[in-house]
């Protein structure tokens, strides 16, 4: 933002009373402008700081948690504005894409005993409880639920050494996203 002196006519630059007004007027300005930069921020969710994510929060009943980061409360306001209800296995689908990556989920579907089962990768695990609350809504309550972890299995350990491994816990090795290295 440039200051309010460089719009003066070269001649009233140089009068005292004219630098002192830009001298007060400065920061007022400055503070508008960085006011307006964050009206500007909170019309979309990528950019939203605090406030903004606060009030669509608001709008939509959803009660962060203390331990919430922003990256996490936006998440859950994202997977709210993706539901589409009434809803076909095709848009379930693309909403655990946005959600979770390509292949962050499995889906298993049984017609005959009426039950949906959603399983998430564990580099979901964070966002697991919102997209638990996502399916609680859409999915038909004559259905039922259940939504879990993928756990790490044995095709995905074989590829480590036991010497690599043994940086980890039991639990790690099962419940953690492992990275090769």
């Amino acid at each position: 933002m440039a200051k309010i002196e460089s719009y003066f006519p070269d001649l009233l630059k140089e009068m005292r009373e004219f630098q002192k007004l830009a001298e007060a007027e400065n920061p007022e300005l400055l503070f508008l402008w960085d006011e307006l930069g964050m009206i500007l921020d909170n019309q979309f969710l990528d950019t939203a700081k605090q406030t903004g994510v606060a009030r669509r929060e608001k709008m939509l009943k959803i009660s962060p948690k203390a331990t919430d980061t922003l990256d996490e409360r936006k998440f859950r306001l994202l997977a709210r504005y993706n539901e589409n209800i009434p809803y076909t296995l095709r848009a379930l689908h693309s909403q655990l894409t946005i959600l979770c990556g390509k292949d962050g989920y499995r889906l298993e579907i049984n017609y005959g005993s009426f039950s949906l089962k959603a399983k998430l990768e564990l580099t979901n695990k964070k966002n697991f409880e919102a997209v638990e609350e996502m399916l609680e809504r859409i999915v038909p309550v004559n259905m039922l639920l259940k939504v879990e972890l993928l756990y790490n299995q044995h095709q995905l350990l074989h590829q480590f050494t036991h010497e690599a491994m043994k940086a980890y816990s039991h639990f790690a090795l099962r419940e953690e996203a492992l990275v090769n290295g």
